[in-house]
């Protein structure tokens, strides 16, 4: 069964969130499927540690706005990659040498996307067109 429109909709709230503070290449992955513990994996990525930290918080923000509170988050204080676990969703904010590392996308690459509004996609990185 695939995400329901709560995800979705949670989704798209920390995309825009993420886009906000500059986040660069948002996705989201549709992981119900292979996935008991969550629907949705939402992945971003800032250029300095510094900047991981900014986005967390306001992703962290714009959910508490829907009256959504993680009920995990590991790795804040690095700022390297940070997990935030809304249960519905998992938000990943990792440093973008950390993505090219770890590739979550290919890990997960039979997984399908889910569509984000174009108000929620973020920067595109510097090998990509606008």
């Amino acid at each position: 069964m695939p995400a329901d429109d709560r995800s979705r909709h949670l989704a798209a709230v920390a995309a825009r969130a993420a886009t906000g503070i500059k986040a660069r290449e948002i996705i989201a992955l549709d992981v119900s499927e292979q996935l008991v513990l969550t629907d949705v994996f939402v992945v971003a990525s800032g250029s300095t540690e510094r900047q991981v930290r900014s986005i967390v918080e306001a992703v962290e923000e714009a959910m508490r706005a829907e009256g959504v509170k993680a009920v995990r988050k590991e790795g804040a204080s690095e700022g390297r990659w940070v997990l935030l676990d809304f249960t519905d969703i998992i938000v990943h904010v990792q440093h973008e040498e950390d993505r090219v590392f770890y590739a979550l996308e290919r890990l997960w690459k039979d997984c399908p996307i889910v569509e984000l509004p174009d108000d929620a996609r973020g920067e595109t990185g510097p090998d990509q067109a606008p």
